[in-house]
């Protein structure tokens, strides 16, 4: 059997249990990143956590992305996505985003992030 890569050694627990709900955060992050921009500052519902990989934002730019982090399912309502959403209420999207990109729904730190406080 393979050995398992050397990252997995070096790994964050995952903070968000199934059914958490959560907000992505609205940082003013230059460069390429992976979480878009439309759920920034929106909430949404943890589905699961996949696991913990290196973290692809800091590799593009030639770190090692470590140490690894939680990669998170995430659903969020379209019609809280778009305000003039015409689809069904229960319609929804899930994307995958990393840990660091999160905090608590009801948290208060992305108001200071948004408005520079």
């Amino acid at each position: 059997m393979p050995a398992s890569p050397s990252w997995r050694k070096r790994v964050t627990e995952p903070r968000f249990a199934p059914g958490s709900l959560v907000r992505v955060l609205d940082l003013p992050v230059p460069g390429h990143m992976r979480t878009p921009h439309f759920v920034r500052g929106q909430q949404g519902r943890v589905e699961r956590c996949h696991g913990r990989f290196p973290n692809p934002e800091t590799r593009a730019y030639g770190s090692d992305g470590q140490p690894a982090k939680p990669l998170y399912m995430i659903r969020f309502r379209q019609k809280d996505l778009w305000p003039n959403y015409q689809g069904e209420g229960n319609d929804s999207i899930v994307l995958d985003i990393f840990e660091h990109w999160l905090e608590p729904a009801g948290d208060s730190r992305i108001k200071e992030a948004r408005h520079g406080a």
